[in-house]
């Protein structure tokens, strides 16, 4: 920014800012665009304005006429990249007020100064804004971003014998303008041409310039062709030339097909075009009152849970982002969409969506889409269903939780990991009357085994969503009982031994309760199955971290943390190690009477049951896992010599 002489403003005067125009390129490329790439559907975007423009001056067409008599054309041959449409035109005043002005808009309703104030620019002043894709007048700058100089050629439609109007703008900040006979453009229009500078060749070269097109332009109503010099195209600058189209065809959702069947192929044929994936299902999105349509291709497999996919969002046909999470729901994780609005209001560099109240309603609108689909598969069409809940259960599942109607719907089909396998809870629930359910994974793997055999009928409430849901069961199945599982629960189904075996093994119990005190374990003697199991540690997470916050405790005793720590302390619970009486090693375990072979030989069963359990170990019971085999290692070294 450079300040004006003050010997020519005198002290209070005000003063005009000077932009620094490259500076601002600058700002443009590194902060607002994600690539130069977006030159290209800034043009097509002041082209496609400019036709919505000029359809409004003129009369519809005659019947038998084209639908579209005006279009746009791109030509690229390596050394210029030019732009041209049929649009309203520029007239001189237009091309002062607005292509020398840097973020004036002629699309803004607020620069009229009357509602009868006739349209100009290469859009137009109206006070329907949203007849338009560009709202920020800063698109052109983006054409410095791959050269150096940009040249327009425009000639107004509104008069007919209105000249042709010449703007060279520069990347250092200056502009020319010249008047033009009619005959420079023979049709109005407006004519925009890049001589590419050497660095921006990825961006310029022809194939480059025909993709971004197809990329950007795919959706736009208004017929836009490509020339690359070679296929007879006109290159220079008048309308009528060939060229190959971009967009040929409208969005299959606009299309008309024989049956309902042909409609779904071509849309999943669509999605897979788009997407590279063939959906499991389309489903149609079609929201009238913000002019929206398109689908919503549901994934085929499973997406990790949380990871949000990117959408495809077209507004009036121009490609807006091809990664807008924001325009569903976090839950809806399982489907990816492309879709065409016409009431969705772009950020300044029109690569992503305004968060405003019509997005939310958008948003919440595109979900109950989502929710009828779910609920139709489910009262319709249960095979699909099957094979949905196969891939994208987790989501469901979060859908549930919040969602009363999918709940009741869905959730006796959803599959948890259970003691009788990977089932419904519906089918579990038949089976087992009361349901018990785990407030974490290894509790459960602790647990699944010795539960099994005892006949006890226990969910796995570890993963995200499923304890929650689990609990909601009577909800649907007022018949079920659900109740979370405690060490209580589970050792009143083990059998007791019988009282001579408890007495033979008192000594034994001794020792081992001595030997794992440091544990805070305590330890029983049971019957369970299997009989190949020979201990079970019943310990939860959180007696550990009671137990674990009451060492802390007591190792700040006297100080601040202590005290806290101290107030929070509550009796700790202790864990338990179920020695399983049926097991052949148990029985000789309880029979030694060497007090250190004793010792050794219980902590090695708390070693082996903590192991089995899963759960992370502690570096004290990792010492007592190496240092029991160790000595159980020289134990039986010293008998056999």
């Amino acid at each position: 920014m450079t300040l004006p002489d003050t010997a020519s403003n005198p002290a209070g005067a005000d003063r005009t800012f000077q932009v620094d125009l490259r500076g601002l390129v600058d700002l443009l490329s590194h902060h607002l665009y994600s690539s130069p790439r977006v030159y290209l559907r800034e043009l097509l975007q002041n082209a496609v304005d400019a036709l919505t423009a000029r359809h409004a001056l003129e009369p519809p067409a005659p019947t038998g006429a084209p639908a579209d008599a005006f279009g746009i054309r791109l030509y690229a041959n390596g050394s210029v990249v030019r732009v041209e449409d049929d649009g309203v035109g520029l007239t001189e005043a237009d091309v002062h007020a607005f292509l020398a002005t840097i973020g004036r808009s002629s699309k803004r309703a607020t620069e009229a100064s009357s509602p009868d104030e006739p349209i100009r620019g290469w859009g137009k002043i109206t006070e329907q804004r949203g007849d338009f894709i560009g709202q920020f007048g800063i698109g052109l700058l983006s054409c410095f971003l791959v050269a150096d100089e940009i040249h327009v050629l425009s000639r107004s439609a509104r008069t007919p014998d209105a000249p042709a109007v010449e703007w060279r703008g520069r990347g250092d900040g200056s502009y020319t303008v010249r008047v033009l006979p009619a005959t420079a453009r023979p049709r109005p229009g407006t004519t925009v041409t890049l001589t590419p500078r050497a660095d921006a060749g990825e961006w310029t070269r022809p194939a480059q310039v025909h993709a971004l097109a197809r990329q950007f332009g795919s959706l736009l109503r208004h017929p836009v062709t490509f020339d690359d010099g070679t296929g007879g195209g006109a290159g220079d600058g008048t309308a009528g030339g060939p060229g190959v189209p971009v967009n040929p065809e409208p969005a299959p959702w606009a299309r008309t097909y024989p049956t309902p069947g042909a409609r779904s192929r071509a849309l999943a044929a669509y999605g897979k075009e788009v997407f590279g994936f063939t959906p499991l299902d389309t489903i149609e999105l079609d929201l009238p009152a913000v002019g929206l349509k398109g689908i919503a291709c549901v994934l085929p497999e499973t997406v990790p849970a949380g990871r949000r996919n990117g959408h495809r969002v077209h507004v009036k046909g121009m490609l807006l982002s091809e990664q807008a999470e924001e325009i569903l729901p976090e839950w809806a994780f399982f489907v990816r969409c492309v879709v065409d609005a016409e009431s969705l209001r772009p950020t300044a560099s029109r690569e992503s969506l305004y968060e405003d109240d019509t997005l939310a309603a958008v948003r919440d609108a595109l979900a109950e889409r989502l929710r009828a689909w779910i609920a139709r598969a489910a009262a319709s069409d249960p095979d699909l269903l099957a094979r949905f809940l196969h891939a994208h259960h987790l989501a469901v599942k979060s859908l549930a939780v919040h969602d009363d109607e999918i709940l009741r719907m869905l959730l006796p089909w959803l599959p948890f990991e259970t003691t009788d396998g990977h089932t419904t809870l519906d089918e579990f629930a038949r089976t087992h009357r009361t349901v018990l359910v785990t407030s974490s994974v290894e509790e459960f793997r602790q647990v699944a085994a010795i539960a099994s055999a005892a006949g006890l009928g226990v969910v796995n409430g570890g993963y995200t969503y499923d304890r929650e849901l689990v609990h909601r069961l009577p909800e649907i199945r007022p018949e079920a009982s659900v109740a979370d599982l405690d060490p209580e629960t589970l050792t009143a189904h083990l059998d007791p031994v019988d009282r001579e075996t408890e007495l033979a093994a008192a000594a034994y119990l001794v020792q081992a309760r001595d030997a794992l005190a440091v544990f805070d374990c305590d330890v029983a003697l049971r019957t369970f199955h299997p009989a190949s199991a020979p201990a079970l540690l019943v310990d939860s997470r959180e007696a550990r971290h009671e137990r674990t916050r009451s060492q802390l405790a007591r190792e700040q005793e006297g100080g601040v943390w202590g005290d806290i720590l101290g107030a929070l302390r509550q009796e700790a619970p202790r864990a338990q190690l179920i020695l399983n009486q049926l097991n052949p090693l148990v029985r000789a375990a309880v029979a030694i009477g060497e007090p250190e072979l004793a010792r050794t030989s219980a902590e090695a069963l708390y070693g082996q049951a903590a192991m089995l359990s899963r759960r992370p170990l502690r570096p004290a019971e990792s010492s007592l896992i190496n240092r029991s085999f160790l000595d159980l290692l020289a134990h039986a070294l010293r008998k056999d010599s």
